[in-house]
């Protein structure tokens, strides 16, 4: 063998890693629900990513399609120490083995159609039409693969007057309406600062992934699975989107009356008026106020506590500004009442319940060290979540990915001379 490929393959390592509490390791004759499944995945930067890492974290075989050199582009989106390895590539893309392939040439086109001749799913979050350009296009793929699952997750859809718009989470929460529903009108709209339309377009893109392998197994059928972040963002409005349709009258969940978030003397307590008998005359005792609010006629019935929200909630703030979060916090949950100190993420991941939930796990990387991430949020008693890998180098997976999908040394050596393998 040469010594150009006898180097690629020293490179190519897998890193076991534990998964939390329980992993399907313990289990050994179980298999994930997901093992032999194999996907071809051309996704980058979250939506996507979230999407496949999920699956392999179930077990699934997903090979990352990358640009040479560049990679994904969550490789380099965020200037950190550890360059393309850094914690924002790492968070989405384990259990994943990378192949960078130049596909503007024919022979990087030949590797990935090879490789998908015996696909179960190939995944993409490109613009609509990029994958049919490159080839790679559901029609395309189906005529030497009829059982494959090509799934697609786009900004808006192959049709529309917005088809042509890439998908970003901001835009997305913006066309949406997600964006100028807000708690107050005299408050701005403004993006939110978590990936939200990213993450739930991901979880459907992974959703229809596994109704089209059920759908497969059943009637022996590949299919095109397709989701759109701006579907995804509609559907998450959907009683409010009913009640708009056919009311005419927007709900609003974050404006109700008895709820809001309200500053202590040394951080914030988020509570919810609702859910319990007498929630105002609950507030009037758990805030030891002089009077019980309900005999006030402006806040007598709910209609008017909307009308009066303004006033009502001054009382809140002010009387809740005197003490400390975990005061309020033990004086609201003695009365029932729904509540919760407000966290910021590093006092979230450091919580009790974070780690009875064995939501944090670690795994060693070749090149950063320990890493730390979380794991992934589905419980299942025989076959739980597995990290099997850490997050792929760029084209680390280059040579052993070819070798199992049938070619020899010689080929695997001039492509990577040619530039096509880098």
């Amino acid at each position: 063998m040469s010594t150009v490929i006898e180097e690629l393959l020293s490179r190519t390592t897998a890193v076991p890693a534990a998964a939390g509490p329980e992993t399907n390791a313990e289990r050994p004759g179980t298999p994930l629900p997901l093992d032999g499944i194999k996907i071809v995945d051309f996704t980058q930067v979250f939506m996507g990513p979230s999407c496949t890492q999920l699956l392999g974290d179930y077990g699934a075989d997903i090979i990352k399609v990358e640009r040479p050199g560049a990679g994904d582009i969550s490789r380099n989106s965020f200037p950190d120490k550890d360059g393309q390895d850094n914690p924002i590539f790492l968070s989405i893309n384990r259990n994943k083995r990378s192949i960078s392939v130049d596909t503007r040439t024919d022979e990087g086109k030949d590797v990935l159609r090879r490789l998908l001749a015996d696909a179960d799913v190939v995944v993409s979050n490109f613009r609509s039409g990029v994958m049919e350009r490159m080839g790679f296009g559901y029609e395309d793929l189906k005529e030497q693969n009829p059982g494959i699952i090509w799934a697609s997750g786009t900004g808006f859809g192959p049709a529309g007057p917005y088809s042509h718009k890439g998908g970003q989470d901001a835009i997305a929460q913006a066309y949406s309406g997600v964006m100028w529903r807000r708690e107050s009108d005299d408050m701005k709209p403004s993006i939110y600062p978590t990936t939200l339309c990213d993450y739930i377009t991901g979880m459907h893109l992974m959703q229809g992934i596994l109704l089209a392998l059920r759908t497969r197994e059943t009637a022996g059928v590949g299919q095109k699975v397709e989701v759109t972040m701006y579907d995804s963002m509609l559907h998450l409005q959907m009683q409010e989107a009913c009640m708009q349709l056919n009311r005419g009258y927007e709900v609003n969940w974050g404006a109700m009356p008895l709820s809001g978030v309200f500053e202590t003397t040394d951080g914030a307590v988020c509570m919810v008026g609702g859910f319990t008998p007498d929630p105002l005359l609950r507030i009037s005792e758990a805030l030891g106020l002089d009077e019980d609010l309900t005999q006030r006629p402006e806040f007598a019935t709910l209609a008017e506590q909307f009308k009066h929200k303004p006033a009502l909630q001054a009382i809140f703030r002010e009387r809740i500004a005197t003490n400390t979060t975990e005061y309020w916090t033990t004086r609201l949950e003695d009365q029932g009442l729904l509540n919760a100190p407000v966290h910021t993420l590093e006092q979230a991941l450091a919580d009790a319940q974070t780690e009875a939930n064995g939501m944090v796990v670690e795994a060693e990387h070749p090149g950063v060290g320990t890493v730390r991430m979380l794991n992934a949020p589905i419980r299942l008693s025989a076959t739980p979540p597995t990290v099997r890998r850490v997050a792929p180098r760029l084209g680390e997976h280059n040579v052993e990915v070819l070798l199992e999908n049938g070619f020899d040394a010689e080929t695997i050596e001039r492509l990577q001379q040619l530039g096509v393998l880098r």
